[in-house]
């Protein structure tokens, strides 16, 4: 988590660096620099533009791509609807990575983009703020679940938020106390094994909010592990788990290592209930877990297509159509957060940064993810769902609201 003067000390430099480069044509070579928008973009006379800044390879790409889709059929909506080519946009890759998110801001800036949606990772998220708050630029963030990153100081939980950044998901203490509850009082469990990524403020936030809210019902911690992303190798730690004492293994982080860890943990006897936070969402998680590890495995969410509203299954169907896919939490995700902005537009009637702001302070949204508003955080206020795994399906959702203090 980058600090307020760590973030403006980046803009300040990424905003030199997008100023020596604007000069620059486009290549119309997808990937082949981070500052030019890939090919596919779409720049109609006369269009309000929108910046989809995702992450589309490297280690989170399943997310990022997921989200693009989401929001590339959000726009397709809006002009069918619009009958004209309303809303164009730009898209850039940041690699997974949020230096290259700190550069790819400045560059949506001089692109003159009307509005952000992006990136996925609350990393590459909180690095990009600065930049776009500064130039008055909306930004609505899809998936940056990390707690406190709206604040223009996410260490001070009574700082003010940035006036132009808002995200249409739950943050990760609330995610993590919920899957806690959740575990406690209607899985019965009562003493937990945390394994959690010790190199992401995603997976320590939610570790911290599961690890308070369990031990403040009843429950106890036996051990708490440590894996390092991008680790493929868990056998020594799963052994060590092996000899404890639990009922619950939670693990904190991304389908990545997630899947990895369930497959050797249930390859090595350990058939305890495993529960995880959202990173779990991912096709991936299967492909890696493999569908028979996959059982009395349970994970937070705020997106399930398990019992569908009719306007859920309108989203389902198109998406499907569209990309020949289920669409994923991610992908909702972003389809709501794009909505989100354009109906902003629609209801300031102007695309003036400050107009849109205005109304998306006071705007009431209902979505694929659940009908919000924004509470004084610029955070939705929205209830959770834990979904179980049966074979890797994901077979039941329940909506959970955490008892906080």
């Amino acid at each position: 988590m980058m600090n307020t003067m760590k973030k403006v000390f980046m803009g300040a430099v990424a905003l030199m660096m997008a100023a020596s480069m604007s000069g620059c044509g486009n290549s119309g070579s997808g990937n082949s620099g981070t500052t030019t928008p890939e090919a596919g973009s779409t720049d109609t006379a006369g269009a309000v533009k929108i910046g989809l800044h995702y992450e589309l390879t490297g280690e989170v790409a399943d997310y990022g791509k997921a989200e693009l889709n989401g929001s590339l059929l959000a726009i397709k909506q809006a002009n069918a609807a619009a009958g004209s080519e309303k809303y164009g946009y730009v898209k850039y890759d940041d690699k997974s990575d949020p230096t290259e998110a700190v550069t790819l801001a400045a560059q949506l800036v001089n692109d003159g983009v009307a509005g952000v949606v992006g990136p996925a990772t609350s990393g590459a998220s909180a690095a990009s703020y600065q930049i776009l708050n500064d130039a008055k630029i909306p930004v609505l963030s899809p998936s940056a679940t990390q707690n406190n990153v709206t604040l223009t100081n996410p260490d001070d939980a009574s700082s003010a938020p940035y006036d132009y950044v808002y995200r249409v998901c739950f943050e990760d203490s609330y995610q993590g106390a919920a899957m806690a509850q959740y575990a406690y009082d209607t899985l019965g469990k009562t003493k937990a094994v945390i394994y959690g990524d010790s190199t992401t403020d995603y997976a320590k936030g939610l570790t911290e909010a599961f690890e308070k809210q369990f031990t403040k019902l009843g429950g106890t911690i036996v051990g708490k592990e440590n894996y390092v992303s991008k680790d493929t190798d868990f056998s020594s730690v799963l052994t060590k788990i092996k000899g404890m004492d639990f009922d619950v293994l939670y693990i904190p982080g991304y389908y990545n290592e997630a899947g990895l860890i369930i497959k050797q943990a249930r390859e090595m006897g350990l058939n305890q209930t495993v529960v995880g936070s959202d990173g779990f969402d991912s096709t991936t998680l299967v492909e890696l877990g493999g569908a028979t590890n996959l059982n009395d495995v349970y994970f937070t969410t705020a997106y399930t297509t398990v019992g569908a509203s009719d306007k859920l299954q309108a989203f389902i169907d198109a998406y499907k159509a569209e990309y020949n896919e289920e669409p994923n939490m991610f992908a909702a995700l972003a389809y709501d957060a794009t909505n989100v902005l354009i109906q902003a537009m629609e209801e300031a009637g102007s695309t003036d940064g400050a107009a849109v702001q205005a109304a998306l302070a006071k705007i009431s949204f209902d979505g694929v993810t659940g009908s919000f508003t924004f509470d004084p955080t610029h955070t939705p206020i929205k209830p959770v769902l834990v979904v179980n795994l049966v074979d890797g399906v994901q077979t039941d959702a329940v909506a959970v609201t955490p008892k906080l203090d």
